[in-house]
């Protein structure tokens, strides 16, 4: 037994298949109405006036069936809007052949004509369905298809109208027993409604009305329009029309709405493109009729309409040879685009690298020759420091430099990253010209961030290669020979160049395998108190044990560490065992043994993210107090940009104390020490040469010992420790002191030794001390 509240729900599940069956129920009233229909006109059971009936009857069927549509959900706004329209129409078409059937039966036995009230509310019935079938929306949204396509749509309507006008209406104007001004303006309506149904559905690609559902309204039309043929029979053929003809049209109204009912609207579908030869066609049929007979006034329409037609045709010819024509000129375009897109690099518009081998295998071919490789200095440290976005601004500035230094002399290209190149061929252009105008257009700042950057050339000449990749190769060979002369420099290959670049490169492959292996090892050089030699600090210094060249020193293996990234884990090692070691020492010798132990640390380094967390990780390792760590940096490593000083406060908020080593070679400035959160400056070795040999009075002598003790008072203004390095002699020792400094490094206080021999004098340091406490 179903509960109270589920009754509810099994009626509305039957209202809803109920409704979803209404359609068809309408479509079988209609054909019942046009079977009926014709078995009346088979038997002729009654009067004539019965004939009447059929119509209005089968309007009704149709009527309904769009109300029932109407009520439904899921019809968007433009459907609804259409079959409002054509429920109007309907509706005004029943009653209006309502009325005519009340006049059959009035004037029985006669057949009636049309009275002013069928034709009134037919004719608007008729023009209401008309603008619902302009009204429906094409699917297209571009304004010149658009056009084109009502081109289109004239030519077919012409077309159809010419043919329609020769068969159906003009035989009905020019009958010897005139029709009825109202059948007349009903019957050329009706063709309307269906000629211009059937050209819209033609062309309808998408949108809310379905397109089956349109081509059955079209048919439906075409089918009333039958009555003009059967009406030229006399009362028989008009008792055809009103029983069987017409009433058909609604078996095809109800069926358009039974397939919208069933669609979510008109699925996507080409546009027809055979109806305008059809309209020709069709053009044609209407002219062979008129020619079967002389000339009257309604075939000087048709010939109208030929006329009409061809200039139509033209148009869209024109129209299409337009369109042909631009999407030629977008074809070249596009190839031009691609073209240009596979030769040429992205960012920069130069030449790429495919085009450049392409052109220097030409030039080479030709005659001579030269080609200059350009690669950016330190470019990856702008990436680090401002982003990418900002390496993308340098690229295109350093671009436009090269581009403008070669002018007409040579090609400039890309070649990927910050790489290069510039292809000369004029006879008579050097290529140590064109590189002294690279690096004379990269001396001043360049971009929109105005980044001072520097570049090292290799030149090749086509005379020492015996093709494209050699060529290439011994300028790569030269320009990292200009890399070894200090960057910023140009270099011209010559042969036996690529031996020590060959050397470099290899030392570079075997870093990998020494860290592997476990080969390098780490010396310690003391910081010592000037007035008695006590040692308060130690630098830790990196050296390599190679198996076969024997100890290799770091001005040899640094740069190619630094140039392949290894830096990163070999300096990663050197803060591990530095920290391991002064750990021990402490642990061993006491607190009072050494105040500091520093390693020395790259801009690479200082660019890797995971840099403080891993000296956060070491010193949690290791159990070395974050304030006896003191990493010693370059001032060029300093001047690195806003993530380098980021990193640098964030170790020293860890209590990590920062030295800033060899400083006066660089570019310090009072502005760097306020910046940077330096604890100590290492006066450069460069400032200690020679200075106990310096007489008072003498240029040199004034300027070395003057810099000298401008950096002891600046650095005691700003509470910063200084240490001089390189002291070589006694005697520098005791200028130094006069000068302001109390700590040095240097030969003449100890060397560089293994942590045997450190250990060795820290045991002996512990001796002197506690021998001095037992007197």
């Amino acid at each position: 037994m179903n509960s109270p509240t589920s009754a509810p729900g099994a009626a509305d599940s039957a209202k809803v298949t109920n409704d979803q069956r209404a359609p068809i129920r309408y479509v079988l009233a209609a054909s019942v109405v046009t079977l009926v229909g014709a078995l009346w006109y088979l038997t002729r059971i009654g009067p004539d006036a019965i004939a009447y009936v059929f119509m209005p009857a089968g309007g009704a069927a149709g009527v309904w069936s769009v109300a029932a549509l109407l009520r439904g959900p899921g019809l968007e706004p433009g459907a609804r809007r259409f079959w409002r329209l054509i429920l109007i129409g309907l509706a005004l078409l029943t009653v209006g052949y309502g009325a005519m059937a009340v006049e059959a039966f009035l004037v029985m036995p006669a057949l009636p004509t049309m009275p002013p009230a069928t034709a009134v509310l037919a004719g608007t019935g008729l023009l209401v369905s008309t603008y619902a079938v302009v009204r429906v929306p094409l699917g297209i949204a571009d304004a010149q298809n658009r056009r084109k396509q009502l081109v289109d749509r004239a030519i077919a309507f012409v077309g159809g109208g010419a043919l329609m006008w020769t068969y159906g209406l003009a035989p009905m104007f020019t009958a010897t027993d005139p029709w009825s001004h109202q059948a007349l303006a009903l019957t050329g309506l009706t063709f309307l409604l269906g000629l211009g149904a059937i050209v819209k559905v033609s062309y309808i690609v998408g949108g809310p009305v379905d397109r089956v559902a349109l081509r059955l309204i079209a048919g439906a039309a075409v089918v009333a329009t039958a009555v003009a043929v059967l009406a030229l029979y006399g009362d028989e053929g008009a008792l055809v029309a009103q029983s069987v003809a017409m009433p058909i049209s609604f078996i095809f109204a109800s069926g358009a709405v039974h397939q919208q009912w069933r669609s979510a609207g008109a699925r996507r579908r080409r546009v027809n493109v055979w109806l305008p030869y059809v309209s020709v066609l069709a053009i044609d049929a209407a002219l062979l009729g008129v020619l079967r007979h002389g000339l009257e006034w309604s075939d000087r329409v048709v010939i109208l309409a030929v006329v009409l037609l061809t200039a139509l045709i033209a148009v869209r010819q024109l129209a299409a040879t337009r369109e042909n024509r631009l999407l030629m000129r977008e074809k070249h375009a596009t190839e031009d685009r691609l073209r240009h897109e596979v030769t040429h690099d992205g960012l920069t518009g130069l030449a790429n690298r495919g085009l450049f081998r392409e052109r220097t295998g030409a030039a080479m071919a030709d005659g001579d020759a030269t080609v200059l490789l350009v690669d950016l200095d330190d470019f990856k440290t702008v990436n680090d420091s401002l982003g990418h976005e900002a390496g993308d601004d340098l690229l295109l500035a350093v671009a436009g430099a090269i581009r403008a230094a070669t002018g007409a002399d040579g090609m400039a290209a890309r070649l990927g990253g910050d790489e290069f190149a510039v292809l000369l061929t004029s006879p008579g252009v050097v290529g140590e010209t064109i590189a002294d105008r690279v690096l004379g257009a990269l001396a001043v700042p360049v971009g929109a961030h105005r980044l001072l950057v520097h570049a090292s050339i290799g030149i090749a000449s086509a005379d020492s290669a015996a093709g494209v990749d050699e060529l290439l190769r011994h300028a790569d060979i030269a320009m990292y020979a200009a890399k070894q002369r200090g960057k910023n420099n140009r270099v011209r290959y010559h042969d036996g160049m690529e031996q020590p670049v060959l050397a470099h490169a290899r030392i570079g492959g075997e870093l990998r395998r020494a860290l592997d292996e476990g080969e390098f090892r780490l010396h310690y050089q003391p910081i010592c108190l000037l007035r008695t030699g006590q040692v308060v600090g130690i630098e830790s210094l990196v050296r390599w044990e190679h198996p076969t060249r024997g100890l290799i020193p770091p001005s040899e293996f640094i740069p190619a560490a630094e140039a392949t990234g290894l830096i990163v884990p070999l300096g990663r090692f050197v803060l591990r065992e530095a920290c391991r070691q002064a750990a021990a020492w402490l642990a061993e010798f006491g607190p009072e043994s050494m105040q500091k132990i520093g390693p020395n640390v790259s801009a690479r380094q200082l660019h890797d993210p995971d840099f403080v967390s891993d000296v956060r990780a070491i010193l949690a390792e290791t159990g070395l107090p974050a304030d006896r760590l003191v990493l010693e940096l370059t001032e060029s490593a300093v001047l690195r940009g806003k993530q380098v000083l980021r990193t640098l406060n964030e170790l020293h908020d860890m209590g990590v104390r920062l030295a800033l080593d060899d400083f006066g070679t660089g570019e310090s400035s009072l502005s760097l020490l306020r910046a940077f959160p330096a604890s100590i400056i290492k006066l450069d070795k460069s400032f200690v040469d020679g200075i106990e040999l310096d007489e008072p009075g003498t240029p040199e002598a004034d300027a070395r010992q003057a810099v000298a003790h401008a950096v002891a008072q600046l650095a005691g203004a700003l509470g910063l420790d200084t240490v001089a390095e390189g002291i070589e002699c006694q005697e520098q020792a005791d200028r130094l002191l006069r000068l302001g400094y109390t700590l040095g490094q240097g030969y003449h206080l100890a060397r560089p030794m293994p942590a045997e021999r450190m250990t060795e004098m820290f045991a002996g340091q512990r001796q002197l001390i506690a021998a001095g406490r037992g007197r």
